[in-house]
């Protein structure tokens, strides 16, 4: 058990909760060794994947998306970076269609509140008759890419 470290030890190096690590470990991102006491003990290497694992949460993947990365990276032994590559090839594409998911709302609400009604069911600006309820439910202008070739 010598090199191993504790939940504490990787609480305080990841900067996450006790609960938050066995929540995680629930979900398998990880795989603690249990001692003869049936205490947690985690290789150095669970501290990249928890940290993986809070990156990519800051960066809108899921909990799902994330144990489905992971489970691509080897148990055991700390990840090559032809291992991270791979990852962040393959999410490539989820985060840049995020980003411009951003940058649209970011781009539009300031119109949208400039209006100072802040509701798309009745603004006369954006939305004259609600037109926008046959695409939908939600804040349709906000979230489509195509808001300059609508004909509202």
């Amino acid at each position: 058990m010598a090199g191993l470290l504790t939940i504490g030890d990787i609480a305080r190096r990841t900067g996450l909760s006790v609960s938050a690590i066995r929540f995680y470990e629930a979900k398998g991102l990880l795989n603690p060794i249990r001692t003869a006491g049936n205490q947690r003990r985690y290789l150095r290497s669970d501290i990249r994947r928890l940290s993986f694992a809070m990156i990519a949460q800051k960066l809108g993947l899921s909990v799902r998306e994330i144990e489905a990365e992971l489970a691509c990276l080897p148990m055991g032994r700390a990840p090559t970076p032809a291992d991270w590559q791979a990852i962040s090839e393959r999410i490539r594409a989820r985060l840049d269609a995020r980003i411009a998911l951003l940058e649209r709302t970011r781009d539009r609400l300031a119109g949208c509140i400039g209006c100072g009604c802040l509701s798309l069911d009745r603004c006369a600006l954006y939305n004259p008759g609600d037109a926008a309820a046959a695409e939908g439910p939600g804040p349709r202008f906000l979230l489509s890419e195509n808001l300059g070739t609508r004909t509202f």
